[in-house]
């Protein structure tokens, strides 16, 4: 399982890939892509960075102070090697980009990977939740056990099949319009069934056998 410091380092990555950022806009980024689990502190941005540009990921400039500030703003942003590690990572279908948090972030950034690997992540995801409804619905207590504990079960359910019939429709359109019945690509190349007698090619007209035969009509004597 990748580690949550793992995951905000590769969202940080993935933000500066498009542009250099200062703390506090990287921060309100992040915290929109990042949000719907958890608000991000700068007592967990400022360590990851520090982290980042020791492994050289990324580098720190210094940029001229605005208006009456005299203090110089950080500006951080992405180096070769970051971005060498980030397009490795966003691409790994392994089991880690199925979990919750990892499979949110890496969503954010499929318009950075082809369709191959997303279809991957997605049916990965789709598999490991369908495990988990499965394992959920087999752990329901009795009939007439506690209201609440009930309520809270159905929920998780409801939530799982939400999600599951969610990834069902993302996995559907990333494969493509199946082919319509009776539509010309559904027809098989080589005639329909019955063989030879239902169906023959059209006549090559440079096949002597297709030449016009002749007429077996008696001349019009005059």
């Amino acid at each position: 399982m990748v580690s949550k410091a793992a995951t905000l380092e590769l969202a940080v990555l993935g933000l500066l890939h498009d542009s250099p950022l200062h703390g506090y806009e990287l921060r309100k980024r992040l915290n929109l892509l990042l949000g719907w689990t958890r608000l991000l502190s700068y007592g967990s941005l400022y360590p990851a960075l520090k982290r980042m540009l020791r492994a050289g990921l990324v580098t720190e400039v210094a940029t001229a102070p605005l208006g009456v500030s005299r203090r110089q703003r950080i500006v951080y942003q992405i180096t070769p090697a970051g971005t060498e590690y980030f397009g490795a990572k966003i691409t790994d279908v392994g089991p880690s980009a199925w979990e919750d948090e990892d499979f949110n972030m890496r969503f954010a950034f499929f318009s950075r990977t082809d369709s191959e690997v997303r279809l991957r992540i997605l049916e990965g995801r789709r598999s490991r939740l369908q495990e988990r409804l499965d394992r959920v619905r087999t752990s329901r207590g009795p009939a007439g056990e506690d209201r609440y504990v009930s309520e809270l079960q159905r929920h998780a359910i409801e939530s799982v099949e939400r999600e599951v019939r969610w990834l069902t429709d993302l996995i559907a359109a990333e494969r493509g319009p199946e082919p319509r019945s009776g539509s010309p690509s559904a027809t098989p190349a080589t005639g329909p069934p019955g063989g030879p007698t239902s169906w023959s090619p059209p006549p090559n007209p440079t096949s002597p056998s297709t030449a016009p035969a002749a007429s077996t009509q008696p001349e019009h004597q005059s």
